[in-house]
């Protein structure tokens, strides 16, 4: 009798001592998402990010792996705006999960929340890889957070109703921790203001219009098209007469381009974290913004 008593009790004390099961399986197409929903979710959630920093979020392989992570997702949360037109549709349909499908509360489009920046007049494939719905990367824009992540929390409060306490109190102290940063993010970031600044893809559109940096060329002669020796050479000409001050590309971009720019130009290079984890410092959202504005003012100042 002892020892089943024992036995039961250890029992318990084990089964207390288990981490209890995450109510929502959260699957993020981007880093970003991916660390907002930890922000909100806490311990209430289960977070897979299916692209990294050192990724083209628009060339993605429709794994099976990826495939094998869909089917339990109970909330899918990308950026939306074509973004992932290549791989997610197909990700969509072999996953046989209804609950996260357009039109679903499991189907979150971030870029629906807030005002996209580069909408075109004319969609011609010839002009290079246009997004129709305008430019996606509207985690570049500190703003853009807040807004989704007051999204992200009422859909998490409608597909969990039971821990809608937890959601609302962990959304509440992250917006308030992300307003403060803000405030310190444009103070730090003014003398960044009218900064001319190359690209080499529009991956940092929204962070230029934010911060007042005037973007003046592309590495890209058109988007999603490689630099070429015959643009370069025509970008090398136009930094004659009207230099840049820096040149940046991001994390999942090939540097030689904008090395090749920067040797002859003399115009210093800046590799910017396109999302969390392009860089050790960029660990999470605040981390991300803290090194793009430090990387910057390192070579602006």
């Amino acid at each position: 009798m002892k020892t089943s008593l024992k036995f039961l009790v250890a029992l318990v004390l084990a089964i207390a001592a288990l981490p209890a099961a995450a109510a929502l399986n959260v699957f993020a197409c981007e880093p970003e998402w991916g660390a907002l929903a930890q922000e909100l979710g806490g311990d209430k959630v289960s977070v897979y990010s299916a692209t990294t920093a050192l990724q083209d979020p628009h060339r993605i392989e429709a794994r099976p792996s990826l495939i094998a992570r869909i089917r339990s997702a109970d909330l899918l949360i990308c950026s939306g705006s074509e973004l992932e037109i290549g791989w997610l549709p197909l990700l969509l349909t072999q996953s046989g999960n209804s609950k996260i499908q357009l039109g679903t509360p499991g189907y979150l489009e971030a870029s629906q929340y807030v005002a996209k920046l580069e909408m075109p007049k004319v969609v011609d494939r010839a002009l290079g890889d246009i997004h129709p719905g305008g430019n996606p990367h509207i985690h570049t824009d500190p703003r853009n957070i807040s807004k989704v992540a007051a999204a992200l929390e009422e859909r998490l409060t409608q597909l969990d109703p039971a821990n809608a306490g937890t959601y609302h109190s962990r959304a509440k102290a992250f917006l308030d921790r992300w307003q403060a940063a803000i405030a310190r993010w444009e103070k730090e970031a003014a003398p960044l203001r009218g900064v001319p600044v190359v690209v080499h893809h529009k991956a940092f559109s929204y962070f230029i219009n934010w911060t007042g940096m005037r973007e003046v060329a592309s590495l890209e002669p058109k988007p999603g098209i490689p630099p070429t020796p015959s643009h370069l050479a025509e970008l090398l000409d136009q930094m004659k007469s009207q230099p840049a001050k820096v040149i940046v590309y991001s994390s999942y971009n090939s540097p030689q381009a904008a090395q090749f720019l920067s040797e002859r130009s003399k115009i210093p290079t800046v590799m910017l974290p396109f999302t969390v984890g392009g860089t050790e410092r960029a660990k999470d959202l605040f981390g991300f913004f803290d090194d793009m504005i430090g990387r910057l003012l390192g070579v602006v100042k």
